[in-house]
Order: C-alpha cells, then structure tokens, then sequence
C-alpha cells in the first residue's frame, strides 16, 4: 500500500473568537503552579526512583528505572525547569541522566525501541538545555543500541522481542516514528550518516505501510525479514485490527511531522496532516477523543493522552504551513481549545503526592492497564503542550 493512494478528508473550517487566545493562555498560566506544585510533590514522593507507566487505583506505582515510559518524568522536570529556571529541577533531572547512562551501559530493560522516548526526554534534551555533554554521549550509546534492532532487508527497527523471534521479526509499530529523532540526533552529533539512513528506512516503510487509504492507521505492521517485502497489519491495543487506535493516531501526526523535521521530506509533513485530519474528524463535543477512533458511544473511556499528543503536533505543524493553508487556522484553534478543554475538566485538581496530572487515560484498555488513569506521557504532553502554547519553545526532539 502506498501512501500516494491515500485520501485526505476535508476538515471543517475553526477560527478562536476574539479574545479566545488570551483566555486560553491565561488558563495555562493560571493553572501551572498547581502543575508545577505536584511535580515538587512527586519530586518528594519518588525521589531518585521513577513513576510507572501508569496509575493504580489513582498513584503511581515506584520503580526503578525499567520501564519504556520513565523518562516522561524526566522530560516533565525539564520542562518545569524551563518555565521557573529553578534549580531543583535541573539537579534531579541530572541525577537521571547518571540513571539513565547506567541503564545503557549494563543495557538494563533496553531490548525493545522505546531507547528514543528514553534517551530524547532525558538525555538530549539535557544536552540542549545545559550543555551536558556526558548527557549527549550516553544518548549515542543509546542510539547505538538501537541500530541494533535495525533489520536492514526489511528496512525496520523490530520493535519488541528478542531479534531472532519470528514473532516479532519484522514487526514495527507507529509508536517508532517517536523514537527516531534520537538517530537523527546521533548521526548530527558524531558525524555517521548511517543512524540517519535507518531512520529514513524505517520512516518510509511506515509510510508506505502503516497508513491505510483513508488515512487511518495500524498500529503494528509486518515485514519479511527474508525478502523485505510487506505482510499484514494488526493491533496489539486497538479495539480491532482495522479499527484505529487513538494513541497510535496521535504517534502517527506527531511522529511523521518530526521525522519530516529532521529529513525536509514533504511527504511526511502532507501525510501528518492527512493523519491530523482523519484523527480529528472522530472527535466528541470536547475535543477529548475515545481511546479508539472507531468508539463513537459517550459511555466509552477517553484517552486524554492522546488527546495532549496531539495538541503538541498540532503547535508544531502550524510552524511549517504557509499563513494561506486552509486547514493552518483550524489546527491552531482546535490545539488551543484541546489544551483549554484539558484544563477544564481533566487536570487533576487535587492532587496528592504519587498521582498524576492529566486524568482520564488510557494505557491499555484490553489488558486492563491504566484505564481511566493518569499515564506518565500523558502527563509530559501535557506539560509539552501547555509550554508551547505560551512559549517559544525549543523541541527536545
């Protein structure tokens, strides 16, 4: 399947009213010291230890640093740094910069390709900020380790799983498109050109194969790791295989928009838009999407992560549009409106030390993980967001 056959939908005309900006960024404002509050409460809470993926019953369980979501905790220190220029944040950001070196170098729970959401949050964007350059050198480890799981045949990082199961042989999932920018990051910062071209492999075969006609997308695709040639797509958290699951929508506009950042591929920044569209088309009154685009009953659980993904994308794609895109005005004012929505009614507003930020996630619904909870990205796009609503704010991607 390739991706010139795909549609774009049409999306409906959105302009702010007069005036709707500014209630919008006074929102932000008013709301970030109680953001601000419970990340010095969490701060207290996990101490040098990290959040998992997901709330239990509310609070987020304390780990070491092993799973694939930690470094959102990062990300969410820097970005709290970045708003007050308070030190605290930067000293306990670093001290998870030493975490995640040490991660890498014993490769510590580093067998999968969510090294990019890893490393990105915490590393490089400590190398921006500060000037860190041990931080810089263990995200090329990192970057390194993931070239590992590159399957030059096939074209792809496998995602999951051992390299020689056949189960997972081949397979790539939307979720990838995040964790390139780390390879495009490691091939500017030493120079070799080959963590780049495997980004760009694996970027293409995604957009040859992970999006379908209509500009939904799977979540999970497979390669022949024999022949290079395209197999089946399936899901592995969607409601249906041909259904579209909404956080996978979300990676997919996001994820596009910054690998066309890093490769000035058109292309990629045409398909996010057929991807924003396609996403935002699917919407309840709130702006909030279910946790899968297919669910249309109000009864079903949103997935507020997904919704803070896209807002994200969305402030980044209108960067890059002429000021006479039709659809530039409409992204912007439904990004705004989905950060305003967020604060109204899925904020937590009274929190306590352990619990999350954004409520009303989903992780995953079918297994039973973290539904209806607070998930650790939730609460970093979340922040992203809201920063860069308000600011001029300088990619850690």
């Amino acid at each position: 399947m390739m991706s010139e056959q795909i549609r774009k939908e049409p999306l409906a005309s959105h302009t702010l009213k007069p005036g709707e900006r500014e209630e919008i960024g006074r929102k932000i404002r008013g709301a970030m010291p109680a953001l601000l509050k419970a990340i010095d409460d969490n701060a207290d809470y996990f101490g040098t230890r990290f959040p998992d993926a997901a709330c239990k019953n509310g609070v987020y369980p304390i780990i070491d640093n092993v799973e694939w979501t930690t470094s959102f905790w990062t990300g969410q220190l820097w970005l709290a740094y970045e708003w007050t220029g308070l030190e605290r944040y930067r000293t306990l950001a670093e001290q998870h910069i030493h975490s995640f070196g040490q991660r890498i170098i014993n490769r510590d729970h580093t067998n999968h390709h969510d090294l990019g959401f890893l490393y990105s949050l915490s590393c490089v964007a400590g190398e921006r900020l500060t000037g860190n350059r041990e931080a810089g050198y263990i995200a090329l480890l990192a970057a390194e380790a993931l070239m590992e799981r590159y399957n030059e045949k096939a074209g792809i990082i496998q995602a999951w799983g051992e390299l020689n199961n056949p189960e997972q042989q081949g397979r790539m999932i939307i979720d990838c498109n995040m964790n390139l920018p780390l390879l495009y990051e490691a091939s500017a910062a030493s120079g070799d050109p080959r963590y780049a071209e495997a980004a760009k492999q694996h970027i293409e075969r995604a957009r040859r194969h992970i999006v379908r006609e209509d500009g939904s997308t799977f979540h999970t695709w497979y390669m022949d790791v024999e022949t290079g040639e395209p197999r089946f797509g399936n899901t592995h958290q969607g409601f249906s295989d041909d259904s579209c699951w909404a956080r996978g929508q979300a990676w997919g506009v996001y994820g596009f928009l910054l690998n066309y950042l890093h490769t000035g591929d058109e292309r990629l920044l045409a398909l996010s838009q057929t991807l924003a569209n396609y996403y935002l088309n699917r919407l309840p009154e709130d702006l909030i999407c279910y946790w899968d685009l297919a669910l249309t009953d109000p009864a079903s659980e949103r997935d507020s992560s997904a919704a803070a993904i896209v807002a994200c994308a969305l402030l980044e794609l209108v960067k890059h549009l002429p000021v006479t895109h039709p659809d530039r005005e409409s992204y912007e004012t439904i990004a705004l409106r989905m950060i305003g929505n967020m604060i109204d009614g899925y904020i937590n507003r009274e929190h306590t030390p352990g619990q999350g930020l954004l409520k009303h996630s989903v992780y995953y619904f079918k297994g039973g993980i973290g539904v209806d909870e607070c998930c650790s990205w939730g609460d970093y796009f979340l922040m992203e967001a809201m920063v860069r609503a308000t600011q001029n704010w300088q990619s850690y991607w």
